[in-house]
């Protein structure tokens, strides 16, 4: 199945917002400080996330070991941008990359790019792809720092919604909306290997 590569996200003027799934430490700490603070491992790799469902597939509504709590932090655009403008796919699969110039780029960058399957509110995979950004090194700081513009706990949504869509009674429409991002740099769509 071919699936549609394009950012979903939900965004406004200033800010995209991105999810992530931590343990009560991590997340407490990141909410009580808006960024991340003293619990949270800077020299591993992080990844972002613009889609709630494929985060609550990734971390099964939020139940899983270490990703009881899930966070959704509001971005700046500008922040975000950068990071497409150096994202690397995990894979060659890009048609503006040789294995070669693929494995220099892979290795001098601090930006990762992977496509997987979105999903729908049963974790079942849809038609289109959800982009993950792995951040990690001086651009993992640099997020850190001035990246980020609010960082809120919707742990006890996502527990509601979860109860509600176990029972068949989750409304779609309580659920964040996304759109397609745009991103009309054709280099980046390129090497993103954006259609």
């Amino acid at each position: 199945m071919e699936y549609i590569k394009e950012v979903f996200a939900q965004y406004n003027n200033q800010c995209i917002r991105v999810y992530q799934a931590y343990n009560s430490i991590i997340a407490k700490e990141a909410v009580a400080l808006q960024t991340f603070g003293e619990s949270f491992h800077i020299n591993r790799m992080t990844w972002i996330k613009p889609s709630f469902l494929w985060l609550m597939y990734r971390s099964n509504w939020g139940t899983k070991k270490n990703q009881e709590c899930i966070l959704a932090l509001d971005i700046h655009r500008r922040m975000f941008n950068e990071l497409l403008e150096k994202a690397v796919l995990t894979s060659p699969d890009s048609i503006s990359y040789t294995g070669a110039q693929w494995e220099k780029a892979f290795d001098e960058t601090m930006v990762y790019c992977q496509w997987d399957p979105d999903r729908n509110i049963n974790g079942n995979a849809i038609n289109r792809a959800a982009i993950q950004i792995g951040l990690k090194g001086t651009i993992l700081k640099d997020f850190l720092d001035g990246g980020i513009s609010h960082i809120e706990d919707l742990t006890p949504l996502v527990r509601k919604w979860n109860e509600q869509r176990k029972n068949g009674k989750l409304n779609l429409k309580n659920l964040p909306i996304e759109k397609i991002y745009p991103i009309t740099d054709k280099t980046i769509r390129k090497r993103l290997n954006m259609k």
